[in-house]
C-alpha cells in the first residue's frame, strides 16, 4: 500500500518554512506577548524600592502601551524600507538594552525608560515576521497563506500573554522585581544568536541608485517622519486621555482630534504615506478587520485584567493564584488557534469568535464572590475559545487584505489596534472599579462588555467578504 502523496503546495512550505527560519521569529514574538502583563505583579515591590506610591508605578504600564502602539507601525515601515532581517536584529538589540536598563536601574523614570526600550524593540519583531513569511511565501510559490506559520507566530505573538501574570508571580517571590526586567536577556539573547545565523541576509535595496535617498531630507520623505510624528501624537494624547480616566482631561482629548485630523490632511498628500488613509478607504475589508480586533481585544483584557483585580479584591487571592487562574484560557486559545490557521479559516472562526465573545461576557454577569472557582474557570475557557480563533482568523484575513510592499505596516497597525483594545479595557476597568471593586461594579462592566460583544458580532455578520469566505 503506497503513501498518499504530498501536495505539493505543503511540501513547499515545509521546505520554505524550517523550524530554524521560524523559531528565531517565534521567540522574538513572544518577548512582546509576555511583557505586556509580566509587570503586573511587580508593581507593589517595585514602588517599595524606589519609594513611590503604587499608584505612580502604573507609568511603567502605560509607557509600555504607548511604545508599542506606536512603535508597531513604524516598526513595520522601516522593515519594508530598510529589511524586515536588519529591523528584526537591531529591534532584538533594543529589547537586550532594555532588560540590562531595567535590571540595574535605582530610579523610576530609569524603569520607565526600559519599558520604552522593551516596548520598541520588540515592536519591531512582529511586522518584521510578517514581512520575512511573506517573502519567504512569494519565493516558494506559495499562492494560500502558510497557516501553519502564522498559527504559530499567533501563539507565540498573543496566546502568551497570559503567561506573563503567573510567570511575573514567580520571579516576583523567588528572585526579586529585577527578574520582571532581566528575564528579557536570555530570550533577546537567544532570539538575537537564531536570527543571526539561521534568517538569510535582506537583498539589496531595489530602488535605482538615482533614487535611493542621498540626504536626510530624501531619507525622511521616503519614511514620511512627519507622519510618524503624527501618528506618535496622536495615539499618545489619546492614550493619556485614556489612562487618565476617570478624570477627564478633556483638552487632552481635543489635541488627539486635532492632531489626527492634521495626520489625515498630510497623509492625503503625502508621496509614501505612513498611516495610508486611501488604503483604509479604498479596502474597508482592512479596516473592518482592524475594528474587529479591536472589539475583540477589548473583551479579551477586560478579562485578563479586569477579572484578576476582582478575584483578589472580592475573594482574597494572590496575584499568583489569579494568574495562574488564567492559565487555562491561555492553554485553549493555543490549541484552538494552530488548526484554524493551519486551514486558513476565516467565515466559521470569526463567527465562533464573535459568538463566544457575548456567551462569555453575559457569563461574567452571573459571577459572584461565592461564585465556584470551576465557573470561573468555565468562563474564561469560553474567553480562550474567542482568543484562538478571533487572533488567528483576523491575521489570515490581514496577510490576504494587503500586498507584499504593504505587509509590514498593516501588520504593525494590527497590532496596534489591538493595543488600542487593552488600552481601552484599562480605562473601563480604571473608571468602574475606581472606588470600589465588588460583584456590582464588575456585572457593570460585564454589561458594557455585552454590548460591545453585539457590536462585534454585527461587524461579523454584516460584512460580505467575510461571510462568502469559508477560508482564504
Amino acid at each position: 500500500m503506497t503513501a498518499a502523496p504530498v501536495p505539493p503546495a505543503a511540501s513547499h512550505a515545509a521546505s520554505a518554512f524550517s523550524w530554524r527560519f521560524v523559531m528565531p521569529l517565534f521567540t522574538g514574538s513572544a518577548i512582546n506577548a509576555i511583557n505586556t502583563s509580566l509587570i503586573a505583579t511587580a508593581l507593589v515591590p517595585i514602588a517599595a524600592a524606589v519609594h513611590v506610591p503604587v499608584g505612580r508605578t502604573a507609568v511603567l504600564v502605560s509607557a509600555l502601551y504607548l511604545a508599542c502602539a506606536i512603535a508597531q507601525p513604524v516598526g513595520g515601515k522601516l522593515a519594508e524600507e530598510f529589511g524586515p532581517r536588519r529591523v528584526f536584529l537591531a529591534g532584538v538589540l533594543i529589547v537586550l538594552a532594555g532588560g540590562v536598563v531595567g535590571g540595574l536601574g535605582e530610579g523610576l523614570t530609569a524603569l520607565v525608560v526600559a519599558r520604552v526600550l522593551i516596548g520598541v524593540g520588540s515592536s519591531a519583531v512582529y511586522p518584521s515576521a510578517m514581512l520575512l513569511i511573506r517573502r519567504r511565501a512569494a519565493a516558494a510559490g506559495l499562492d494560500a497563506p502558510p497557516g501553519g506559520v502564522l498559527g504559530g507566530l499567533m501563539i507565540a505573538g498573543a496566546a502568551t500573554s497570559a503567561l506573563g501574570l503567573p510567570i511575573g508571580g514567580v520571579l516576583v517571590d523567588v528572585w526579586g522585581w529585577r527578574t520582571t526586567f532581566l528575564i528579557n536577556l536570555p530570550f533577546a539573547l537567544l532570539a538575537l544568536a537564531m536570527a543571526f545565523c539561521w534568517i538569510p541576509a535582506d537583498p539589496p535595496v531595489a530602488d535605482p541608485p538615482v533614487t535611493r535617498p542621498r540626504t536626510l531630507r530624501r531619507l525622511a520623505a521616503r519614511l514620511d517622519v512627519v507622519g510618524i510624528v503624527g501618528f506618535g501624537g496622536a495615539i499618545a494624547a489619546l492614550l493619556v486621555f485614556l489612562t487618565g480616566l476617570p478624570q477627564a482631561h478633556w483638552s487632552v482629548l481635543g489635541l488627539a482630534v486635532v492632531i489626527g485630523g492634521g495626520l489625515v490632511w498630510w497623509e492625503l498628500r503625502a508621496h509614501r504615506p505612513f498611516f495610508d488613509v486611501r488604503l483604509l478607504a479604498r479596502n474597508p475589508a482592512l479596516t473592518r478587520t482592524y475594528l474587529r480586533f479591536a472589539l475583540a481585544g477589548l473583551c479579551v483584557y477586560t478579562v485578563l485584567y479586569g477579572l484578576t483585580q476582582w478575584l483578589q479584591a472580592g475573594r482574597s487571592m494572590s496575584s499568583q493564584e489569579a494568574g495562574l487562574l488564567l492559565l487555562p484560557m491561555s492553554a485553549l486559545s493555543a490549541l484552538i488557534a494552530r488548526p484554524v490557521s493551519q486551514r486558513n479559516l476565516v467565515r466559521m472562526p470569526l463567527i465562533v469568535a464573535a459568538v463566544s465573545c457575548l456567551a462569555a461576557s453575559a457569563g461574567v454577569l452571573a459571577l459572584t464572590a461565592s461564585t465556584p472557582i470551576v465557573w470561573i474557570v468555565a468562563i474564561t475557557l469560553v474567553f480562550g475559545v474567542t482568543l484562538g480563533t478571533t487572533i488567528s482568523a483576523n491575521q489570515t484575513t490581514l496577510y490576504t487584505q494587503v500586498g507584499a510592499g504593504e505587509i509590514g505596516t498593516a501588520a504593525g497597525l494590527f497590532r496596534t489596534f489591538g493595543f488600542l483594545g487593552s488600552i481601552a479595557s484599562s480605562a473601563l476597568i480604571s473608571v468602574v472599579f475606581h472606588t470600589q471593586v465588588n460583584d456590582h461594579r464588575l456585572h457593570l462592566i460585564a454589561l458594557i462588555m455585552v454590548t460591545v460583544s453585539v457590536l462585534g458580532l454585527l461587524v461579523v455578520v454584516t460584512d460580505r467578504t467575510v461571510m462568502a469566505r469559508a477560508r482564504a
